[in-house]
């Protein structure tokens, strides 16, 4: 059986990928990185969903984030969360530097000691506009990085890098999968704000799909 280490946030895309992992028959161990999120429930939701589903689950919690990533709206308590369209020059505040070349090297780590072969994670196409490490060419370049940091020549893979959050969707959607057990917006509210990118993104893509979002909103 197929194995593979995939970065689960807890929220939708990663979620998805998850279960279309699952639906192929490949076996999933996941590995959750805590590094100061506002958004800490997703971190609940990933537990969760893991406990739930039988799977092994890692959670890995980076130091001290604020002195590794600096002032990234996603982390620091004194910056807000923006709201609108990723589009939107505000929305690079969220940027939080180098954050997924450190989780795949961590994710690779844990598969060279694992005896797994692949590391998964929920790049996509809506993700090139605004951050650098979502776009295939970074994909390509942590790919020669993990052949040539081990003998075992792990290989990292972004199976949604070319669609976008509803095509994403429409895959969860045809596997019935629940969307209520994920958390996508960035504010660590009780219900998602529905106006932070994260969120108006969530919800075009249900409204791509004419389907109706399980969660509630503020």
């Amino acid at each position: 059986m197929k194995k593979i280490t995939l970065i689960y946030s807890g929220g939708s895309d990663s979620f998805t990928l998850l279960h279309h992992a699952l639906d192929q028959g490949i076996e999933v161990e996941c590995i959750t990185f805590s590094y100061g999120q506002k958004h800490i429930k997703e971190i609940d939701f990933a537990t969760e969903n893991c406990k739930r589903l039988g799977l092994s689950h890692t959670l890995i919690d980076i130091g001290d984030p604020e002195s590794i990533f600096g002032s990234s709206s996603l982390i620091d308590e004194a910056t807000d969360i923006p709201h609108g369209s990723y589009k939107e020059e505000s929305m690079k505040s969220t940027i939080v530097p180098n954050r997924n070349m450190i989780f795949i090297s961590y994710a690779i780590a844990y598969s060279i000691a694992h005896d797994i072969d692949e590391v998964w994670y929920g790049a996509h196409a809506g993700d090139h506009f605004i951050y650098p490490d979502c776009r295939p060419e970074f994909l390509r370049s942590m790919n020669t990085a993990a052949e040539l940091c081990d003998p075992s020549k792990i290989s990292v893979k972004a199976p949604f890098i070319n669609l976008n959050k509803g095509e994403i969707l429409k895959i969860g959607l045809g596997l019935n999968i629940d969307y209520s057990k994920t958390w996508t917006c960035y504010k660590g509210l009780e219900k998602a704000c529905g106006k932070c990118g994260s969120c108006v993104e969530r919800i075009e893509a249900f409204t791509d799909n004419n389907s109706s979002d399980p969660i509630s909103y503020s």
